[in-house]
């Protein structure tokens, strides 16, 4: 092994941790909290074996199945076999997302952006920069996974034992480290980081599909998804370590393979070459809004594709919702509770406050990706020309207001088209589109916000990410975690009439809507007036 092609790796390591000091401390405590609120909620929630049994007996549903994976130890269902069958999957795609964002910002984003030329001119190996990203990324997963495992065994919680709690946090580990090698593979595939970022999510997504294919019939299918080893551990049951070990070796082979394309690629190349453009360009997209649409094109497909399957992955449970809900305390806290409506309209307003905030994530990337422009000196570039700063900010606010509808008008038809699949009646599409498009003013305040920081305070732009986390926290987990109501009210979220169980209130939506407009509008005269940053 030649040791110059990896000299300086602790330096860059340490200087990546320095980069991301703040990002990581986020992402570690608000896993590991949210991971400890929820253990301690179920405890609460279910504290007898008669009430954890009848949970058991509603996650028998292929569809539930589907959505959280098998259920394990039904028969003797324990608070941490409940823990690890309902949280372990959604836990371990958001660590996957750290990850995937992680390595992918510090490889090819670095080397668009060409910090990898620069380190490179300096005393550092041909494979030193990959080396401690992926050194780093390891280590943070490896930390996730002992807070999270010792801090479950240091609840104290029955059934939660030190041996199956180090599993748990084990198996949150070795996702990210999976997905971290699945993105390190695309950044030397791809030759750019949206296309570093949209292969991974992709590959993320697909392995999720191929799980619940799986697990919604005799589970064989699962065993080709990452996911589906993982949740093979049956963790606070069986308690197998062999599907860590799988996970891990496979991983490590990925790691090998994408240093091997890294060692003999040209920088900024990929292996998967781009599409050449036109000759010529069009007339719109000589124009700021056409241009802003292309570059995010390639997003915009793919989000407005996932949302019309996560909400048919939704719509496909109403064909047994009774059979769900029957018995089952934590749902039936986060339902919109109201004499004369069925069971299903309560589910629609608690499923579309999740699908509004999930909407909102592709509303924000478009908006801030201005921000992204600016720091990549692109936006000099247009500014010097012809083109003034209303209509370049213009262009990036008006895609993302388009967004927010597209995206909740697929959702509620992605719902509505398995839902007249499974139901014998039908489901009313409208009702649908009503419940999902009265969220718009909520995520044009979210929108406000990110224009007001694009303008006034750029470098505080991550702000709307954790606010927006903050939203889904108060306003989808508020009830069963008993947050008091004026949490909720914080966000612009929680002051959304939740139809089609309560009444449109239109000053309350007219108010949103002209706070979200002064918002906008001050983020315009504050970036028309501020120094675009070189």
């Amino acid at each position: 092994m030649n040791k110059l092609l990896y000299y300086n790796t602790g330096a860059l390591s340490w200087f990546i941790l320095r980069r991301d000091r703040i990002r990581i401390s986020v992402w570690l405590i608000s896993l590991s909290l949210l991971t400890f609120a929820v253990a301690m909620s179920f405890t609460e929630l279910y504290p007898s074996d008669l009430e954890r049994q009848a949970v058991a007996e509603t996650m028998k549903n292929p569809a539930i199945a589907a959505m959280v994976g098998q259920g394990y130890g039904l028969d003797h269902y324990t608070n941490g076999a409940m823990m690890a069958h309902q949280m372990l999957l959604f836990t371990g795609i958001a660590v996957a997302i750290m990850s995937i964002l992680f390595v992918a910002r510090h490889t090819r984003a670095d080397e668009e952006d060409g910090r990898i030329e620069l380190i490179r001119s300096l005393p550092t190996g041909r494979l030193s920069n990959l080396t401690a990203t992926i050194s780093v990324i390891a280590g943070i997963n490896v930390l996730l996974a002992l807070l999270v495992g010792l801090g479950l065994y240091a609840l104290g919680i029955e059934s939660m034992d030190l041996y199956g709690s180090l599993l748990y946090g084990a198996a949150l580990g070795v996702i990210g480290i999976f997905f971290a090698a699945i993105t390190a593979l695309f950044a030397q595939l791809s030759e750019s980081s949206r296309g570093t970022i949209g292969l991974s999510f992709a590959i993320l997504g697909i392995f999720y599909l191929i799980r619940a294919i799986g697990d919604a019939g005799d589970g064989m299918i699962s065993w080709f998804s990452p996911l589906g080893w993982v949740l093979g551990a049956e963790v606070y049951v069986n308690n197998y370590w062999w599907p860590i070990l799988l996970t891990i070796t496979v991983a490590l082979m990925i790691i090998i393979l994408s240093f091997c394309l890294n060692g003999i690629r040209d920088l900024e190349s990929g292996f998967i070459p781009a599409k050449p453009g036109r000759k010529y360009a069009s007339r719109f997209l000589q124009s700021p809004l056409g241009l802003t649409f292309r570059l995010q094109r390639t997003g915009i497909i793919t989000w407005m594709i996932a949302m019309v399957i996560l909400g048919a992955s939704y719509g496909s449970v109403l064909g047994d919702l009774d059979s769900f809900f029957e018995g089952n305390e934590m749902i039936q806290q986060l339902l919109v509770s109201k004499a004369g409506f069925t069971l299903m309209e309560q589910f629609i307003p608690m499923l579309m406050s999740i699908m509004a905030m999930i909407s909102t994530i592709p509303a924000l990337m478009f908006i801030l990706k201005l921000k992204g422009e600016e720091n990549k000196n692109r936006t000099e570039h247009l500014l010097g020309r012809a083109v003034s700063r209303i209509k370049l900010l213009g262009g990036y606010v008006v895609i993302s207001l388009m967004i927010s509808y597209v995206m909740l008008f697929l959702t509620a038809f992605g719902f509505w088209s398995a839902g007249i699949a499974v139901l014998e009646d039908g489901i009313s599409f409208s009702m649908l589109h009503n419940a999902a498009a009265v969220y718009l003013p909520a995520l044009w305040i979210m929108i406000g916000i990110a224009v007001l920081l694009v303008g006034f305070a750029p470098k505080l732009t991550g702000f709307t990410w954790l606010y927006l986390g903050y939203s889904f926290i108060v306003v989808y987990l508020g009830g069963l975690l008993q947050f008091p109501e004026w949490m909720s009210k914080l966000s612009p979220f929680g002051h959304i009439p939740q139809l089609p169980v309560e009444d449109i209130t239109f000053v309350k939506l007219a108010t949103l809507t002209f706070i979200a407009a002064m918002l906008t509008t001050i983020g315009f005269h504050s970036y028309k007036q501020r120094d675009i940053e070189g």
